[in-house]
């Protein structure tokens, strides 16, 4: 599985912005998708995921309410819509597959997800 994160820019804040996943491979395989970033200077942390059999959803708790993870299986595209964007959302957003299925708490960790794109810088400054 290859990924390819796009679609990352400067914002301002309070603006909305959307993400895009590009994955090879068949979708079917998947068993769930996740986003993550990193701040300059922080770890990489969880931001959404999504279990691909059945479209369950698990936010990081900031994100709740402004982040929307969706995904097309037709397409191979997975999309992160983010709205009311803060100075604090600025890092590098990684999207990331596991082929495995996992409980919807077990979709934060990290360590489950086999395959990650490159990365798209996201910068919301005013």
């Amino acid at each position: 599985v290859q990924l390819q994160a796009s679609g990352g820019g400067l914002v301002q804040p309070g603006d909305s912005l959307t993400l895009s996943c590009a994955a090879s491979g068949r979708a079917s395989t998947y068993g769930g998708t996740g986003w993550f970033r990193q701040a300059p200077g922080k770890e990489r942390e969880f931001v959404a995921a999504i279990r691909w059999t059945d479209r369950a959803t698990r936010y990081a708790d900031s994100m709740k309410g402004r982040f929307t993870f969706s995904r097309d299986n037709a397409k191979n595209m997975m999309y992160l819509q983010m709205n009311n964007l803060r100075p604090e959302d600025t890092a590098v957003y990684y999207c990331a597959v596991t082929p495995r299925s996992y409980n919807t708490g077990s979709l934060s960790r990290e360590s489950i997800y086999e395959y990650w794109g490159q990365g798209t810088q996201v910068t919301v400054s005013s």
